[in-house]
């Protein structure tokens, strides 16, 4: 008995027999199993096994037929768990592809506006897409701002009183004078508002404000860094973007006028401006004397003009 064109991989189907009555349907079953071996090569080792799992395959691998019952089954079995695992794999696949599909990322930019000393910061929070009514939601930020910025809390009192901006500092005083060396870090919330002009949008404006700095000896600048903020989102109803980007929760007020305590959701979000970072001037200590004997001059003139002004026009009585 002898064999022509014998396979060479797993699953194939063999090319002859010595007793079969002619070459043709064998020839036929070979170009099938090249065919086979074909398409497997780009689906991987999952569907190798598939193929050799076939009915077709397991009665041409065993000359025998049903006769060697013992061996079919223990194959049958094998290729039973390979089909097994092969719907695990695709049913995790399936899930894994839905999760992303509905979660969408919550983007948060921001921008700083104006030049110098007192700037507005520009902030904007998308929630996604997949949020229905985003007018059920609230969101607030918080900054840490660092000991080179401050806000005014008479400037946010006033624009709350113009319903302009929402802030609340945690501390209980802040030192508008102080300079950077001897002020302290300090937490600001920030609710921000619908954003007309887009649906699931909201966006704040926070007025921030440089102090000065110590004299330095090369540099005529420094560089303040405004790190990323957190975000939190208050939402009556349960949507997949806050359950795919949810870290923890916080308890906060409900906004500035509410006192009341409100749980907020600690999301993640996608940066588009990756910290902030101001430019603030700084003098030069070389210039110290320079500046020192101008201020005493300045002050002494302006001092000697208004005794002047009032000696003349201000009525004495005695």
């Amino acid at each position: 008995m002898s064999r022509r064109g014998r396979g060479k991989g797993r699953g194939e189907v063999f090319a002859g027999d010595a007793h079969a009555p002619s070459y043709g349907p064998l020839h036929s079953r070979a170009r099938v199993g090249k065919r086979v071996r074909a398409r497997s090569r780009g689906r991987g080792t999952a569907s190798v096994l598939l193929c050799a799992c076939s009915p077709l395959s397991l009665f041409q691998s065993f000359p025998g037929g049903l006769s060697h019952s013992g061996a079919l089954a223990s194959r049958a079995g094998a290729c039973l768990l390979v089909w097994g695992a092969t719907v695990l794999l695709h049913c995790g696949a399936a899930n894994h592809s839905g999760k992303d599909t509905n979660c969408s990322e919550i983007i948060l930019i921001q921008e700083i506006v104006k030049d110098g000393f007192h700037r507005d910061l520009l902030i904007r929070v998308k929630l996604g897409t997949n949020i229905e009514n985003s007018r059920t939601c609230n969101v607030l930020i918080k900054y840490h701002l660092p000991t080179g910025l401050y806000v005014d809390p008479y400037e946010l009192a006033s624009l709350q009183e113009h319903n302009v901006t929402e802030a609340m500092i945690i501390q209980d005083t802040v030192d508008l004078e102080a300079p950077d060396y001897m002020s302290e870090e300090s937490d600001i919330f920030v609710y921000a508002k619908s954003d007309s002009q887009c649906s699931e949008c909201f966006r704040t404006i926070l007025p921030i404000h440089c102090r000065y700095h110590q004299p330095e000896e090369k540099e005529e600048r420094a560089f303040v860094v405004v790190k990323n903020p957190e975000l939190f989102v208050n939402c009556y109803n349960d949507f997949p973007s806050l359950n795919c980007w949810k870290q923890s929760d916080m308890e906060a007020p409900c906004s500035v006028r509410n006192k009341h305590i409100c749980q907020w959701s600690n999301v993640k979000y996608k940066a588009v401006n990756q910290n902030v970072i101001l430019q603030v001037p700084v003098g030069l200590r070389v210039h110290h004397l320079f500046v020192c004997v101008i201020t005493l001059l300045v002050t002494v003139l302006c001092s000697g003009l208004i005794l002047r002004a009032v000696f003349r026009h201000g009525h004495f009585s005695l």
